[in-house]
């Protein structure tokens, strides 16, 4: 009888603008099978109440997941408790302010008044999943307040915040979470041999970083 062994989860759980996107298409490339994103979406409500019971038949229908719900804070706990022997990738930029600059312009540029930072308003207008996901997802993931929906210094904490917990989840860990930042040198390497996988490239295949390189939110409609 031929046995035919599973792929090892994989799970990205870095924040969008993080090379969410790049990193999807390098495990494409290798053979994962990627979850389908808007089913991940959906799944926003139930995790502002920290309610993953849906996670689980979600995350037998691929071998790799990135972006909503796996992204947001919390998310990777719960998998790493029920699918065991999972692999965490952390994606992260230089730094907070880095990360917090590439989120505002890129919202600005799909939401915001003549590319002008968005306003609750504009957010709650926006039919995408459903009428104003954006909105409950800045304050769902992020709590900015109404008045201040891009507030600096709660977006930093809360990317820094982020990164500190899962570092300090898997502490003693190494063999099962990557920290990886795509700009640094030989990082597709480092994804490859994190999952076990000969490298296909020199570098990561990147995707257009105008329009494919936020999944989670998508396009103004």
């Amino acid at each position: 009888m031929m046995v035919f062994k599973k792929k090892t989860k994989v799970f990205c759980i870095g924040f969008n603008k993080t090379g969410t996107t790049s990193v999807k298409k390098a495990l494409e490339d290798l053979q994962y099978k990627m979850g389908e994103q808007s089913r991940g979406e959906w799944m926003l409500d139930n995790w502002s109440k920290r309610n993953f019971s849906d996670l689980d038949s979600y995350c037998k229908t691929a071998d790799a997941f990135q972006d909503a719900p796996f992204s947001f804070p919390f998310t990777y706990a719960y998998l790493d408790q029920k699918f065991n022997g999972s692999k965490f990738i952390l994606t992260e930029r230089d730094s907070a302010e880095q990360w917090y600059e590439s989120l505002l312009s890129f919202h600005s540029k799909l939401w915001g008044d003549n590319e002008g930072v968005p306003t609750k308003k504009n957010l709650e207008e926006v039919k995408y999943i459903y009428t104003g996901f954006p909105y409950k997802f800045m304050k769902f993931v992020y709590n900015t307040p109404d008045d201040d929906l891009y507030n600096k210094q709660i977006l930093m904490d809360a990317y820094s915040n982020h990164s500190y917990s899962v570092k300090e989840y898997f502490k003693y860990r190494e063999n099962d979470l990557l920290v990886l930042n795509l700009g640094e040198k030989d990082s597709y390497k480092k994804l490859c041999a994190f999952i076990g996988k000969e490298p296909l490239y020199d570098d990561f295949p990147w995707e257009n970083k105008t329009e494919n390189v936020y999944d989670l939110i998508g396009r103004k409609k």
